[in-house]
């Protein structure tokens, strides 16, 4: 497989980056398989037709390929003049989920908004993710030279922590708005001069983070809300079985089953209790019926898919570009990073989807259209003969 196609032009040599295609084209073909494999019981218990998510799911994905070839075709400098208006109607997105009837509440979350004349939806937070990863590298390399290292790096995240707030207070989406502020620190770890204050920083808001919760497990028994639940049921999933602890050990018997090779593509017997699987849990199913060899090479597959984005900010013509395929980098990884930790109970439930492989129509329609901002400048790179 070649790493880039070549192509002879005035200045150089133009490079096109298929390696990271062909990973993408095997992701979401084998996200579609394993989409309709855990999801035909309940799509037939549900609406009679197993291949009804498979179905929705493959009419997404094929708008998400048009979109991606359509993106990687337009110059990466029309973004920086549109970012800035495209992160302002994120932030009205969001705003209107709330307080407009467009608002589409779905397994109690008031996270979706309606296409007015139709019945489809479409979740807001994706449109901060991409309006952040296309804004904050505006900031940064606008640096004013009038202020300080430390002024810029608080003005970038100053409206980073906007744009996190707008998705936690409008759509009480805490795990996006996590992942939202997460792309804002990556691409200021990038930038920064010093590594050593963000580690330091990692770890021991990591530490305490994990000390406080296990001191104050029996604190939290007796605070209400999902969230709380959440810790608990993370903390001792068998005690709160009643609270989503069922889902969990659930999954983890399926992926304890599976074995080393898996029972086999379509035998998952997990699949038929565990609620939802086709949207966060998927993995377990992938693990049931593949094995934890199957789950490796999932995550291999990632790897390579996040080292070619690597290879192309690297190389990218300019610090935006750079910044923006950095952008995307954190955004997948954050996003695998995270369903793989809930999947085997290493942090609490986060409904984070596992990215082209788990359902979900508005999801993969953007990371496709983010693949095809990152083809978009692989375009651009240069290589002197």
């Amino acid at each position: 497989m070649k790493e880039f196609k070549s192509q002879r032009h005035k200045g150089g040599i133009k490079y096109f980056d298929y390696s990271m295609l062909a990973v993408l084209l095997f992701l979401t073909c084998f996200g579609l398989v394993m989409l309709y494999s855990s999801s035909a019981y309940s799509a037939m218990l549900k609406f009679n037709d197993d291949m009804y998510f498979f179905k929705r799911q493959l009419i997404f994905t094929g708008i998400g390929f048009v979109a991606m070839w359509f993106v990687s075709w337009i110059p990466y400098a029309f973004y920086a003049r549109i970012a800035k208006p495209f992160f302002g109607i994120s932030l009205l997105l969001l705003l209107a989920v709330e307080i407009t009837p467009l608002g589409h509440e779905v397994a109690g979350a008031l996270r979706w908004m309606k296409i007015p004349g139709t019945s489809m939806t479409f979740q807001p937070s994706e449109f901060m993710k991409v309006a952040v990863i296309l804004f904050i590298p505006t900031l940064i390399a606008k640096k004013d030279g009038k202020r300080s290292e430390t002024q810029h790096l608080l003005r970038v995240l100053f409206w980073g922590a906007v744009g996190a707030f707008f998705v936690f207070q409008f759509t009480d989406n805490l795990s996006t708005a996590i992942i939202v502020l997460g792309i804002v620190v990556a691409m200021l770890f990038v930038v920064h001069s010093k590594t050593w204050p963000w580690l330091a920083a990692l770890f021991v808001g990591s530490t305490g983070l994990f000390t406080f919760l296990g001191v104050a497990s029996e604190y939290l028994e007796t605070k209400n809300g999902f969230r709380m639940r959440r810790v608990l049921v993370w903390l001792d999933p068998e005690k709160h079985t009643e609270h989503g602890g069922y889902q969990v050990l659930q999954g983890l018997y399926a992926i304890g089953s599976g074995g080393f090779f898996g029972k086999g593509l379509g035998n998952s017997a997990q699949k038929m209790v565990i609620p939802e699987v086709q949207n966060d849990m998927i993995l377990s199913v992938i693990c049931e019926e593949l094995g934890v060899f199957g789950a490796i090479i999932v995550l291999v597959l990632f790897g390579i898919l996040l080292y070619r984005i690597l290879i192309i900010a690297q190389n990218a013509p300019d610090m935006y570009s750079g910044l923006i395929a950095t952008g995307v980098f954190a955004h997948i990884a954050l996003q695998v990073l995270f369903n793989v930790s809930v999947v085997l109970n290493v942090i609490p439930t986060t409904g984070i989807t596992l990215p082209f492989i788990s359902y979900g129509g508005t999801s993969v329609v953007f990371l496709l259209a983010e693949m095809g901002i990152v083809l978009g400048i692989s375009r651009k790179i240069k290589m002197e003969e």
